[in-house]
């Protein structure tokens, strides 16, 4: 059963800036993409960013221009480099990685954003 581990959230101030990385346990066959998710206390998860097999990316529009979704040297490997974060961004965040038969979730990292 493939893991996924999120690591690197944590408490910043408005303005500064967070590195979320996952890491799968083991090689993912038929990867169609992987994204990031988030849920914030009383809403529902949603979509911040994916990045297909062949490297296109797509944000949802409330990170445009602040959030970047990258891949590592092993393709199940996915970052998301935040900056200029908001109070609003806090939330959990959840890392998706979408084959053609099934969908594999992390627990979540926490990213938490003070004004």
């Amino acid at each position: 059963q493939v893991q996924l581990v999120e690591s690197g959230g944590g408490l910043v101030q408005a303005g500064g800036s967070l590195r979320l990385s996952c890491v799968a346990s083991e090689y993912i066959f038929s990867l169609n993409a992987m994204a990031w998710y988030r849920q914030a206390p009383g809403k529902q998860r949603e979509l911040v960013a994916t990045i297909t097999s062949g490297g296109s990316t797509n944000y949802a529009d409330s990170v445009k221009g602040r959030f970047t979704i990258s891949r590592g040297n092993a393709k199940s490997t996915v970052y998301l480099q935040m900056n200029s974060l908001k109070p609003e961004d806090t939330a959990t965040y959840y890392c998706n990685a979408d084959t053609s038969r099934v969908q594999y979730w992390g627990q979540g990292t926490q990213v938490t954003v003070s004004s």
